[in-house]
């Protein structure tokens, strides 16, 4: 009998882990999905802006592709290096804990 009961114990505690890693898992998309939301909206909003101000530019300084042509790689190159940056930060904060 009492190893009926050891055995019942242990069922409900192996229950109540699954239970807590299984909404731990639901938490983990959630959040990555927001990251990766974070993540584009930085690559878009630096390629955006460079752009702008390039077609700007080109308007005050009358050298119409050039600046605009130019400053939209300065962009995405910004972009991309925040985005690594970003990255990395992410996959330091989650390997320090």
């Amino acid at each position: 009998m009492k190893k009926i009961k050891e055995i019942a114990t242990r069922l409900e505690i192996a229950k109540k882990n699954i239970k807590n890693t299984q909404k731990n898992k639901e938490g983990s998309n959630a959040a990555s999905l927001g990251k990766a939301l974070k993540i584009s909206t930085e690559l878009v909003a630096a390629v955006v802006v460079g752009s702008i101000i390039g077609f700007l530019l080109d308007g005050w300084f009358d050298t119409k592709p050039l600046l605009t042509i130019s400053f939209f790689i300065m962009g995405v190159a910004a972009g991309m290096l925040n985005v690594f940056r970003s990255a990395k930060k992410m996959h330091n904060n989650r390997y320090k804990n």
